[in-house]
């Protein structure tokens, strides 16, 4: 009878560590939201609409209430060192409502599908975004503050008032832009196309174009206590020099207000559709 031969011992396994990618660094972080950035940048300039949007349309708004309207409201000539913060603070809004739609096509678009299997920061394509916003209002201001001073517009700001002009617009078009890119992450392209109907009406029912008083009564408390009212009003209390402290510190409770809000909802709400 034949013996068995006796049975090798299988081999032993050795156990595949696992590598988890590294978080990226703050250097790495930086240099992808400065990409895309540059990629909304980029995307502005050569769309005419973006042009359009961010330079033609603030420009024709602030003829229409100057040299239009201007005459009829108030025949001195003075009307337009009242109405060029309101027309500024309008083309804001308007120019942050873009983002909402460009926000809405990339995430339906299946752009934002293509960068996650990219090696980036996750929330680099939001904040590039809300960054090319911010730098493309600031260009359409200072090019609506331009034509306003060829107008006639004479502020009376030091160079320490003019500083803080460019801090409160900066603030405000960062509050503007991310509400509308928090509206982009839950509503449809076509549905963000609203954003630009609340940004261009609401100005109307403040002191931005006309004052309170000259409304009907019955519009008095909705225009003195909704916030384009103060932040209109400190904005041009900062152009002539004689800012009221209680009005601007009520915008700037509004506008950080706003931001809180915007960014906590728009980080959950990114967060939310991005893990899909």
């Amino acid at each position: 009878m034949t013996a068995l031969a006796p049975t090798a011992p299988a081999p032993r396994r050795t156990p595949v560590a696992t590598v988890t990618p590294a978080p990226p660094s703050v250097r790495t972080g930086l240099r992808d939201i400065a990409t895309m950035t540059a990629r909304e940048i980029r995307r502005t300039l050569r769309s005419v609409d973006g042009l359009v949007t961010a330079f033609a349309i603030p420009v024709a708004i602030m003829l229409v209430f100057v040299v239009i309207f201007g005459g009829a409201i108030d025949s001195s000539g003075d009307y337009i060192n009242y109405v060029v913060p309101g027309t500024l603070v309008l083309c804001l809004g308007f120019g942050s409502a873009a983002t909402a739609t460009a926000v809405a096509q990339d995430m339906t678009s299946g752009t934002i599908d293509r960068f996650k299997t990219l090696p980036i920061l996750g929330p680099a394509p939001l904040w590039g975004h809300v960054i090319a916003s911010v730098v493309r209002n600031l260009a359409s201001a200072v090019v609506v503050l331009g034509v306003a001073i060829a107008l006639g517009f004479r502020p009376d700001a030091d160079l320490l008032g003019w500083v803080g002009v460019v801090g409160y617009v900066v603030l405000t078009v960062l509050s503007f832009t991310w509400i509308c890119a928090a509206a982009g992450l839950v509503l449809s392209v076509d549905a963000t196309q609203a954003l630009n109907t609340v940004f261009l009406f609401l100005p109307y029912l403040s002191s931005g174009f006309v004052a309170v008083g000259t409304m009907p009564t019955w519009l008095h408390g909705f225009a003195d206590n909704q916030p384009f009212t103060p932040i209109i009003e400190s904005l041009r209390g900062l152009m002539s020099g004689s800012v009221d402290t209680s009005t601007l510190w009520t915008a700037v409770a509004w506008l950080v207000g706003f931001l809180v809000v915007a960014v906590t909802l728009g980080s959950i709400a990114y967060r939310r559709r991005t893990a899909r």
